[in-house]
């Protein structure tokens, strides 16, 4: 749960960025919400990769592979975050409530896609730590 709730955390930073570029988009470019949710995920997935690996998963293996996976599993949340926005908004909703909407889902999503997959270690890896590796965070399974 502690690894739950340091993830929650770091998304809030980067929801807060992604909110704002949304409002930004709506509200001063006056550019469709679907537009602004997907401009505000793609920076908020480079704030929530660097914070996570450090501070929820402290992950210590190669960057790039890490990042690839973040990267991918953000952009499948953007785009179901797209969709659930652009329905939302069709069906009559207030675009920021279609948007928390879409956040609560990504949010539940991204942390189980993004600890198995993205910062997990492979099977025959987790039964050895990695050399000079700091310990995963206290988190039950």
């Amino acid at each position: 749960m502690k690894r739950f709730t340091r993830y929650a955390a770091v998304g809030a930073f980067a929801t807060a960025v992604h909110y704002a570029l949304l409002g930004l988009v709506v509200e001063v470019v006056h550019g469709p919400a679907w537009l602004g949710s997907g401009i505000g995920a793609a920076v908020g997935a480079q704030i929530g990769f660097i914070a996570n690996r450090r501070i929820t998963f402290a992950h210590d293996g190669p960057v790039g592979p890490a990042w690839i996976k973040f990267q991918s599993t953000a952009l499948a949340g953007a785009l179901l975050g797209m969709v659930i926005v652009a329905t939302g908004v069709g069906w009559g909703l207030h675009y920021l409530l279609a948007q928390a909407i879409a956040t609560l889902a990504v949010l539940v999503l991204g942390f189980s896609v993004n600890r198995m997959w993205t910062f997990g270690r492979s099977p025959e890896l987790a039964a050895t730590p990695a050399p000079g590796a700091r310990p995963p965070p206290e988190d039950p399974p």
